[in-house]
């Protein structure tokens, strides 16, 4: 049925088909050849860009962040509550102080040295594994993964800090190396608790990266003249070099895949080649009884053409399970498919069609020019 509206619809298009029906071990070869080239082309480009999404989800908590420390030129060590109100007045958002120092911490048989912080808002940065942290905190402590193991702690336990005794009340999941409050190896207590007047650091937490940069931009143009009295510090250059050397990985994988595709291009043209060769009598007929050189001409081409179009389809719905797979193990979700992903689907797909039709453009200029009287005497 498709074929006979094919034939009514696109004679040139189904003749080509035919043609290449006749000899299927080649036409599966050569279109296995494009296959890969797409496969190659899409499947490292969507790697590359999962890899990407999955680095930048990592360290989320960094670049959507503001953090603000006394300054070179500044005459304090620590953050007083009027420095703190400065940073206020100047930012529409929410500013969240840390008090942090290190000593040592005893639970069970042994002490281990390790930071205690000190939160204005414990809920912003840490999340309990077990156990929970109140939303009103006045007492108890809060152990990271890494010292609740190494002391021998749990939920109802206690820890003594500088002499004091505090209740376990919940063990933290783990921050990783890229928060920016490491508590796996430290204790949260209630800000009003940590024994210091002042505050090391002040954190502002932005909706996106770019709104964290605007912010950074904006505070340290109110906060600070000539000397940097404080120091706003944001991850702009951490993620243009970061950009930069994706973009570097990137175009490695296309010029692999790249290859890839030249090889599969080669093929076809080799296929093509010796098509136009074994079917010398049969364009000699075809021209005897009236096709003239264009015509033959664009049965070459569409020939080549279905090679690149079947196979570049091919490409891209592997390409798509091979993605679904890689975004299972980088994103822990199959179908996290990001725009940019997707564009390198696209990419091989207009790679191998435009391969396969510059592939067939020397054959079938051949065969278009091969006199009747020869190629049929041939």
């Amino acid at each position: 049925m498709m074929e006979s509206v094919l034939s009514r619809r696109l004679p040139l298009v189904a003749y080509a088909w035919e043609n290449l029906t006749r000899a299927r071990a080649r036409t599966a070869l050569a279109m296995a050849g494009i296959t890969i080239g797409v496969v190659a082309i899409a499947s490292l480009g969507m790697f590359g860009a999962a890899f990407e999404q999955s680095t930048l989800n990592r360290v989320d908590d960094i670049t959507r962040s503001v953090w603000i420390t006394p300054g070179e030129d500044a005459e304090f060590e620590e953050f007083s509550r009027d420095h703190v109100a400065a940073v206020d007045r100047s930012t529409g958002d929410t500013v969240h102080t840390v008090k942090q120092y290190s000593t040592g911490v005893t639970g069970l048989r042994t002490t281990e040295q390790a930071t205690v912080y000190g939160l204005s808002d414990p809920g912003a940065f840490v999340a309990a594994d077990d156990g929970q942290i109140p939303e009103t905190w006045r007492s108890g402590a809060a152990v990271g993964p890494e010292l609740a193991q190494t002391l021998d702690v749990g939920v109802g336990d206690s820890v003594t800090i500088d002499g004091e005794s505090y209740r376990v009340i919940a063990v933290l999941e783990p921050s990783g190396r890229s928060s920016l409050v490491g508590t796996d190896n430290a204790v949260v207590v209630p800000q009003a608790q940590v024994e210091t007047d002042g505050y090391q650091s002040a954190i502002i937490r932005a909706d996106s990266p770019e709104a964290a940069f605007e912010t950074a931009d904006a505070l340290d143009a109110e906060l600070n003249g000539r000397k940097e009295i404080y120091a706003v510090q944001d991850a702009e250059q951490a993620i243009e070099r970061f950009n930069q050397q994706m973009a570097q990985i990137d175009t490695f994988l296309l010029g692999v895949g790249g290859v890839s595709m030249l090889v599969a291009a080669v093929s076809i043209l080799n296929v093509m080649l010796m098509s136009t060769i074994e079917r010398k009598g049969e364009i000699g007929v075809l021209r005897a009884v009236g096709y003239h050189r264009l015509d033959v001409l664009r049965l070459m081409l569409n020939e080549a053409m279905l090679l690149g179009i079947v196979g570049a389809v091919l490409g891209v719905g592997l390409s798509v399970l091979l993605g679904m797979a890689i975004n299972a193990q980088l994103l822990s979700d199959p179908l996290a498919f990001t725009a940019e992903a997707l564009r390198y689907t696209v990419v091989g797909f207009v790679f191998g069609t435009v391969s396969s039709f510059l592939s067939g453009l020397y054959p079938a200029w051949k065969a278009a020019n091969a006199r009747p009287v020869e190629a049929l005497r041939d």
